[in-house]
């Protein structure tokens, strides 16, 4: 704020323009992501003002990563777009690569993985042929996960496989951590549990080191869900309580149902109830974000079947109304095969209601 005003003071147009877009990439660092879209606006204003393309478009995708992080991903997609068009004016071809890969995670989010894949993979040309080694690993594990969801889990081991051995290379151990994790998750949807469960612990292990409570939230889901598929899950509910104590809101949902699942499995029905109640409530206010968000459809339509099988009977429809409305969005084999997998964790020996009927097979 300091900078900020000697250069307001001194009518440096450029420096204040960079100055304000600082303080904005402070406050998104904070999670106050309202507050930064405040300063990243007026830097944006500025950099037009001045004709500054390159800050123009630094400003405008870091409003798309704010917007996303909001949950407004249509929004998201316009500012990347607008990025991307100056990346390629001014021939920025780091700025270029960091666009198309931030369009890809969108349009994934948005249940288009095949379109998702086309950005990632020029993504990754360019990361290749710049040799950013950093911009290349994030460009192998974007795609690793979507071809995951297509049901192509062994291409996505590939990616994930390289992406880890570049983390490693450039020592960065936060990124490390989360190619672990998912690699491991893309393990266990082959059943290769044992393989799965050891990565993920590796991956949770790392998130500990750096600190990550996000890092915690997602590998410790994963590791509870895995653990939950090879029969473990005493293991699996004491994973879980630590993942969903971290609060990470876009996870939050996922670590609640979760949690609710392997309570009601351990006969644990006062916990699960609550666990399952949280899971909507999390899941809802991410649908009020964005009512593409199919993931969190997925997971509030488990999580009603869980109160159903708590005695909730009113529960049951509205579970297959979320399970027609994540499907309608993103019905890839991948993202299908696990909401089957986690229904049959669930359900256990019960016959009723049936996965098929659940999902509409």
């Amino acid at each position: 704020e300091q900078a900020l005003a000697i250069n307001r003071e001194s009518n440096n147009r450029r420096g204040e323009g960079v100055w304000l877009g600082n303080l904005g990439n402070a406050y998104y660092a904070l999670g106050q992501v309202e507050r930064a879209i405040e300063y990243y606006e007026q830097a944006l204003a500025i950099s037009r003002a001045i004709n500054d393309r390159r800050n123009e478009g630094a400003w405008l995708g870091a409003l798309g990563n704010a917007y996303y992080a909001l949950g407004q991903v249509e929004r998201a997609i316009e500012y990347y777009e607008q990025a991307l068009a100056i990346s390629r004016e001014i021939n920025d071809r780091s700025g270029e690569g960091i666009d198309l890969g931030n369009l890809g995670i969108a349009y994934s989010d948005l249940g288009q993985v095949e379109r998702a894949i086309e950005y990632y993979e020029q993504a990754l040309a360019i990361s290749r042929a710049i040799k950013d080694r950093r911009g290349e690993g994030a460009s192998l594990g974007a795609p690793g996960l979507a071809y995951s969801d297509l049901g192509q889990v062994e291409r996505a081991i590939e990616y994930h496989e390289q992406a880890l051995a570049i983390s490693r290379e450039i020592n960065d151990r936060r990124v490390e951590g989360n190619h672990l994790g998912n690699l491991g998750y893309a393990l266990s949807r082959l059943g290769r549990h044992e393989e799965a469960i050891q990565r993920l612990r590796e991956a949770l292990r790392i998130a500990e080191e750096v600190k990550s409570p996000r890092l915690m939230s997602y590998m410790g889901t994963y590791l509870a869900q895995t653990l939950a598929y090879a029969g473990q899950s005493e293991a699996a509910l004491a994973v879980i309580r630590a993942a969903q104590a971290h609060e990470v809101a876009e996870n939050q949902h996922a670590a609640r149902c979760w949690h609710g699942v392997l309570a009601l499995r351990q006969a644990a029905p006062d916990e699960a109830r609550a666990a399952f109640q949280a899971a909507i409530a999390h899941a809802s206010e991410l649908l009020q974000r964005s009512d593409q968000n199919y993931r969190a459809y997925y997971v509030r339509g488990l999580a009603r079947v869980g109160l159903f099988l708590l005695g909730e009977a009113s529960a049951l429809p509205l579970a297959q109304a979320d399970y027609r409305r994540g499907r309608a969005i993103c019905g890839a084999a991948g993202i299908l095969e696990d909401a089957r997998r986690a229904l049959r964790c669930l359900l256990g020996e019960r016959t009723t209601p049936s996965v098929a009927d659940l999902l509409g097979d």
